[in-house]
């Protein structure tokens, strides 16, 4: 199914009397396997038509769980349909339940609307540009109203005249650039505007790696070390790996996502594979690029016998380019990142069926 046809049977055949298990609701829920092609790896995918009874404006919402896995805190992406379903708004927005519950309903909206001003206003204008200030979902009180006021910024398509597929999937790509920019926004707003910016900011679990400073003085003491600590992994990081294993296995593979340290080993047709996923850091591919090789080659000595050891693949949330493709191909490393049509990846990675296209 198309983003068009989704967003079109959803609005044409939604009941909000009919309650969540309609089909339009069951729909809503499915949201995930048409959307996922079109959203980075590593992002979480709902789509809700209320909880209990219906809801006045369904949604379709893209959270980045670094921020936020629900839409009643942090910010999110997210498709909202207006109350009458003529029409549907991408909306970049904000949870409002955090507010309500600290200051109440009338001043969370408040709060919304004046930090949705702040964080648009830090935008540079030709970022913004055609993009609506303001989203109209019907006024009606509660939830449809904290959605207008926690708009950021956002783009409203009538149903019956929906954009053509392609101007659709621009869109999307061009908001979920927009979320991550918003998030680098806020902070800087945070840090440097007394009191501006009132939303709980989210915790940060610390990235330092607990081996910085550990020097072992022989392999085993480093592999003692190495599998008895606990290794914080981002919720980005977790999401792209179960989202990858599940394709593996799909593809024959039999592949675990639990063996400690490692992210990912898989097995078929007798070859054995050490994965290592890394997360793109705004654009930085270099840094991710860098440290996969790294790893790939500490655990590769480490934990494998020399004369077993391991064919490696690097694993990331979006492309890397041709020419970091071809530096891991000489390190002899696979690659692989998820694209519209699944997962796209270096030659190698295509002649192990590791994925479905090349670079």
């Amino acid at each position: 199914m198309t983003l068009r046809e989704f967003l079109h049977t959803v609005a044409s055949t939604y009941d909000r009397m009919a309650g969540t298990g309609s089909a339009a609701g069951k729909l809503l829920r499915s949201a995930p396997t048409v959307f996922e092609p079109h959203i980075p790896a590593s992002y979480i995918i709902k789509g809700s038509a209320g909880n209990g009874a219906g809801a006045y404006c369904p949604w379709v919402s893209f959270f980045d769980p670094d921020e936020t896995t629900t839409a009643t805190r942090g910010m999110y992406l997210v498709y909202l349909f207006s109350e009458d379903m003529k029409t549907v708004s991408l909306s970049l927005n904000q949870g409002v339940t955090e507010l309500r519950e600290t200051f109440g309903a009338r001043e969370a909206e408040k709060r919304l609307r004046g930090e949705a001003a702040a964080i648009r206003d830090a935008f540079p204008d030709n970022m913004a540009s055609g993009l609506d200030d303001v989203i109209d979902l019907g006024g009606r009180s509660g939830l449809p109203r904290a959605y207008e006021a926690g708009n950021i910024l956002g783009r409203a398509y009538a149903i019956e005249s929906l954009p053509p597929e392609e101007t659709l999937k621009t869109d999307l790509r061009r908001m979920i650039q927009l979320y991550q920019d918003a998030l680098v926004l806020r902070e800087d707003l945070r840090s440097t505007t007394r009191e501006l910016i009132t939303t709980i900011k989210p915790k940060v679990t610390g990235d330092q790696d607990p081996l910085l400073y550990f020097a072992p003085k022989n392999d085993a003491e480093y592999v003692q070390k190495i599998t008895a600590r606990e290794i914080k992994k981002s919720r980005k990081h977790e999401t792209l790996v179960k989202r990858y294993g599940a394709f593996l296995a799909d593809a024959g593979f039999t592949a675990g996502t639990n063996v400690h340290p490692r992210d990912l080993v898989a097995r078929r047709d007798g070859d054995d594979w050490l994965i290592e996923a890394k997360v793109v850091r705004r654009g930085n591919v270099s840094h991710a690029v860098r440290e996969a090789i790294g790893q790939l080659a500490t655990y590769a000595f480490l934990l494998y016998p020399a004369e077993t050891q391991p064919r490696r693949m690097a694993l990331f949330t979006e492309a890397i380019g041709e020419v970091y493709v071809r530096l891991l191909s000489h390190q002899g490393i696979a690659s692989v990142w998820p694209t519209e049509d699944g997962w796209a990846g270096s030659p190698e990675a295509v002649n192990a069926g590791l994925a479905q296209k090349e670079a």
